[in-house]
């Protein structure tokens, strides 16, 4: 298996990105990084140098829901790093509603910042890699992608299974090339995305759960469960049980 030298994070200003850059970091790997907060990059950026001098940090500004910057930026970063080993789709946002109830604006910004523009991004990367003939996508689901959820979750979850199954679709065309694919379905996380979440069952800080989700990366698996327990054996009961259960659940 490769070391990925050079690595795009989507989302890196903070939360899960921000936690996955720093421990790259710490193992050596280029980043290229980029969020709507440059401020926060740029504080970032210099924090990563100065631990880390061996290593090269490029920012960039990019609002993924503006699909012609995310060629843009994606393509700069591969001409200002000779190319892009890995690549990980992990911008996203938690804001939804229940179905009816009036909030159809925040379900539509769920869904296309969540599908639409990992869409984007998918296929920004996959540009480079198949010009490349190699690479490593990694998106970044959610366990709740494994059933339907209810109310506020209920958009969510089904964006997180579109990526899922986006993914899988490539894998599916993917099969002994020399680009690989994986899907990552983190468990509860603390992170600014679910701050505010109610009831969450076996949450874990930021550190620990961005290095599960490192560690699973690395092995470039099909699909995993971060933090392997107790999310591995929860998604198999998640797919198989009642879904009155399921709802239960989480």
């Amino acid at each position: 298996m490769p070391t990925r030298k050079t690595i795009l994070i989507t989302g890196a200003s903070s939360g899960l990105g921000e936690g996955m850059a720093r421990i790259f970091a710490a193992m050596g790997r280029n980043l290229a990084l980029c969020a709507r907060r440059m401020d926060r990059l740029e504080t970032l950026k210099a924090e990563l140098e100065n631990k880390h001098p061996n290593i090269r940090v490029l920012i960039k500004p990019l609002d993924v829901n503006d699909y012609d910057q995310v060629f843009a930026v994606f393509d700069a970063f591969r001409t200002e790093l000779s190319g892009i080993d890995r690549v990980i789709i992990n911008a996203g946002m938690g804001k939804g509603q229940p179905l009816g109830t009036g909030y159809f604006y925040a379900n539509r910004q769920t869904a296309e910042t969540n599908f639409v523009a990992a869409l984007a991004q998918a296929e920004a990367a996959m540009e480079i890699f198949r010009a490349q003939n190699s690479g490593h996508l990694v998106m970044i689901s959610s366990m709740s992608a494994m059933r339907g959820m209810k109310k506020n979750l209920t958009t969510y979850a089904a964006t997180k299974a579109g990526v899922a199954m986006l993914a899988e679709g490539l894998q599916a065309e993917l099969i002994d090339s020399p680009i690989e694919v994986t899907t990552i379905f983190p468990g509860f996380i603390k992170s600014e995305i679910n701050e505010k979440l109610k009831n969450t069952p076996f949450m874990v800080d930021t550190e620990t759960g961005c290095k599960a989700m490192v560690k699973a990366i690395e092995k470039e698996p099909l699909n995993a469960a971060v933090p392997a327990w107790p999310w591995g054996p929860m998604g198999i009961a998640m797919r198989h049980f009642p879904l009155k259960v399921v709802t239960k659940m989480m």
